[in-house]
């Protein structure tokens, strides 16, 4: 009789842990991979004028740890004194989130050498300029097209190996000539070797200065024809330079505007991106929108 109790205790016990191990173990959710922000632009010039102070306030509105891609032309002349006085007035509060290519105009000074002693180390390999990073799901990369940018240049060859050894990522580049461009200098046949590069990689989207305006394209291959797995490529030379005129636009130019100050903005996301101009105060004028981004070559 005293060994009943124990039996029915140790049954209860064998039931309890049966139900136990029948319940449902919770899955982890999967951490997000996080969107970033980056603002894009170029083409402020001398930096101390009011228009580029008024797209200097726009930065100004972004967390701290937003990246700037500067496209080139920060100053008139590229003299220290102007990216001293000047350039570090305005756009240059931010200059620790810089991530920045030159402009014809920083070389103005011999060598680029203002440029390169205001920048240091966020503007890549000295007398190079060209460089690359991960940003989240993105792969980033800026190109100096003020240098030797043949096909068989260094940096063209630096180009391809690095865009090899980042197969799988959303790719966005930028340097300051315009390969297309409906503006006032016209389209760089120059630059082609970067467009080529990126085409075969299945870059997503591309961007310059240069070029005083705002201009969006299509996404098109190297011969400027539409594809659906081509480049779209965005010119935003709009950062405070004397704006410029637009000329007849090219069969894949989808919008442009040549009398709004502004600068763009990237939210780059695991498989896709979207896009938006942001005039200065009082501008009417804005663009957005959103794209997956390219599907990658099989290799």
């Amino acid at each position: 009789m005293k060994t009943k109790p124990f039996c029915v205790s140790a049954l209860a016990l064998c039931v309890i842990a049966l139900v136990a191990c029948a319940a449902p173990t919770p899955t982890a959710t999967p951490t997000p991979i996080r969107e970033f922000v980056v603002i894009a632009g170029g083409d402020t010039q001398n930096g101390c004028n009011a228009a580029a102070k008024q797209t200097a306030s726009l930065l100004d509105t972004f967390p701290s740890d937003t990246l700037i891609l500067h496209s080139g032309d920060m100053t008139d002349k590229g003299t220290p004194n102007e990216f001293n006085d000047c350039y570090g007035l305005t756009w240059g509060r931010h200059k620790s989130q810089h991530r920045p290519v030159p402009g014809n105009h920083d070389y103005d000074t011999p060598g680029a050498s203002g440029y390169w002693e205001y920048f240091g180390a966020l503007a890549g390999t000295r007398d190079q300029g060209y460089y690359s990073f991960n940003l989240g799901a993105w792969h980033i990369v800026a190109l100096n097209s003020e240098i030797d940018h043949s096909a068989s240049s260094a940096q063209v060859q630096w180009l391809k190996t690095d865009l090899a050894a980042n197969p799988s990522q959303c790719i966005l580049a930028y340097w300051h000539n315009p390969r297309f461009s409906s503006g006032a200098h016209g389209s760089d046949p120059s630059v082609a070797p970067f467009w080529d590069a990126l085409n075969a990689a299945r870059a997503d989207v591309v961007f310059h200065g240069h070029e005083h305006n705002y201009e969006r394209f299509a996404k098109q291959n190297p011969s400027g024809e539409p594809d659906a797995n081509g480049i779209r490529e965005f010119v935003i030379g709009t950062g405070g330079g004397r704006l410029f005129g637009l000329r007849t636009a090219l069969p894949t130019s989808e919008v442009r505007d040549g009398i709004t100050y502004g600068i763009g903005k990237f939210t780059l996301r695991a498989g896709s991106y979207d896009w938006q101009f942001v005039p200065v105060a009082g501008g009417t004028f804005t663009d957005s929108g959103t794209t997956q981004c390219n599907p990658k070559p099989s290799r």
